[in-house]
């Protein structure tokens, strides 16, 4: 009798597989997409074709703005290039006191930490706040870097249905008066673009004593509100969120993350935050490019404006041709293509490489249960022309692929 043999990556076999037979079918790798050259914020050239960029979060276009580029390269010239240390001991530069403040000013807080990463940000801030013994409330389609946070800080997590207000509070209702709550909500969820009813859901919280509020904003920045500074302004609750969680990778144009407040006691975050005190402070050159976009995204109305414009029409040309969308009406810059299976979304993924535009392909268990999309991000530097070849490509290959009659 031959014994199995196992390590530590057979859990990963299945996995394994269904990616060789995926492949097998003549599919490109969905995931070894390689840009070979970015021209601007909503093209490239991929395999020697230029291609439309509809999956690149790069909302407000700021990645090529001329402001941005001149600053990062002189904060290249003049502070080097990384680092090398963390913020606590020798990885706090000028530029890094640079970017809170201008996050300060773009928030109107008067506190603000900026992480590496966006992940690090949620799973810094929601592991410190809550640990042993406290409750983190939230969303059962939260991103993955806030259940992360849940688990680093080893706090009981309490679910409640997508965007339910009810199981919200009949959920909050349950728990011990006494214990410690944070509650964790999504201003825009990135996979099917959806908007959280954030008033509905913050009177439904302070109905319960001993709770606080944070939001992540990683999809509503630079887009929501008159400052752009989410849906929670968008929606007037700014005075009753205690925290706000954001990233430099969608809006801003580069990478990072942050957190702002306006807690008496928010400094102290700095000496006890984990994933702040021993990771590598980002580079000199991208806290200046994050510097510089966040003060020029407190003045970008008009790309507001376009970039609502952007998602009426790609919603609505959607729609009229037939696709199943994640949203009944526009609501974010995020616009889901629902497909039946995974087969139909690589076969749709494909024609639409092929025809020269980059979108998402999505699947559980980044998605809902028994979800496959195409997630498409659209960017205030898409034109007109560039939407309406979109909206013909989608056609082109939904007819192709069946999925569309």
């Amino acid at each position: 009798m031959t014994t199995e043999t196992r390590d530590l990556f057979s859990k990963f076999d299945p996995l394994i597989a269904e990616r060789e037979a995926l492949l097998a079918t003549g599919v490109r790798d969905p995931f070894a997409i390689v840009m070979d050259e970015v021209k601007s914020p909503t093209q490239a050239v991929i395999k020697g074709k230029d291609t439309i960029l509809l999956g690149t979060y790069n909302y407000m276009g700021m990645t090529f703005d001329p402001d941005v580029v001149a600053a990062g390269k002189k904060a290249l010239d003049d502070f080097g290039a990384g680092t090398t240390g963390s913020r606590v001991l020798n990885g706090t530069y000028q530029g890094h006191r640079q970017v809170e403040e201008a996050l300060k000013d773009f928030y109107g807080t008067s506190g603000a930490m900026v992480f590496s990463t966006g992940y690090q940000a949620n799973l810094g801030m929601i592991s410190t706040l809550a640990g042993r013994g406290d409750y983190v409330v939230l969303d059962a389609d939260s991103h993955a870097s806030i259940y992360d946070g849940c688990f680093l800080g080893d706090a009981e997590i309490v679910r409640f249905r997508h965007n339910s207000v009810e199981d919200l509070d009949k959920r909050l209702g349950r728990l011990p008066a006494d214990a410690l709550k944070l509650v964790v909500l999504e201003g825009v969820y990135s996979m099917l673009g959806d908007v959280a009813p954030l008033p509905d859901m913050v009177a439904a919280i302070r109905k319960h004593p001993n709770c606080m509020i944070l939001v992540d904003e990683a999809h509503g920045m630079g887009f929501f509100g008159p400052n752009g500074r989410g849906v929670y302004e968008e929606q007037g609750v700014e005075k009753d969120v205690d925290f706000v969680v954001g990233t430099f990778s969608k809006s801003v144009g580069t990478v990072g993350g942050f957190c702002v407040s306006n807690h008496p006691k928010f400094e102290v975050l700095r000496l006890v935050c984990r994933p702040y005190v021993f990771t590598a402070s980002l580079p000199p050159s991208v806290v200046a490019t994050a510097a510089t976009s966040i003060r020029k995204l407190m003045h970008a109305g008009e790309k507001r404006a376009h970039l609502w414009k952007n998602s009426q029409r790609l919603h609505k040309g959607l729609t009229d041709l037939g696709f199943k969308l994640g949203t009944e009406t526009p609501q974010s810059a995020i616009i889901a293509v629902i497909l039946t299976d995974q087969a139909q979304a690589v076969a749709m993924w494909q024609a639409l490489l092929e025809l020269g535009l980059y979108v998402n392909m999505a699947r559980p268990p980044a998605t809902p249960a028994g979800t496959f999309l195409l997630r498409c991000s659209l960017c205030a530097e898409h034109s007109d022309d560039q939407v309406e070849q979109i909206i013909a490509m989608f056609e082109a290959a939904g007819k192709a692929t069946g999925a569309i009659g």
